[in-house]
């Protein structure tokens, strides 16, 4: 009997993988935009550092979506198991 409840064992690791990427995808979009909203609020502040406030809203923005892409490649490896 036992045999039979495990051949019947569903592989739910794919489904739970896009779930886990899905939520995980929420803080790097939450994050560029309060990376970008910081960056145009600090424009139209003194619009002379602008260079400079760019410069560093584009750093992190990469820092961002490098979680996002980590995210994506542990989706992967999840699903494929």
């Amino acid at each position: 009997m036992t045999d039979t409840v495990l051949a019947q064992a569903v592989n739910i690791n794919p489904g739970l993988a896009a779930i886990g990427y899905g939520l995980g995808a929420i803080g790097p979009g939450i994050g560029v935009g309060l990376i970008f909203a910081a960056v145009i609020n600090g424009t139209a502040r003194q619009p002379e550092a602008r260079g400079k406030l760019q410069t560093l809203g584009y750093s992190t923005f990469v820092l961002s979506e490098v979680l996002a892409l980590i995210g994506v490649v542990v989706y992967f490896i999840a699903s494929n198991r």
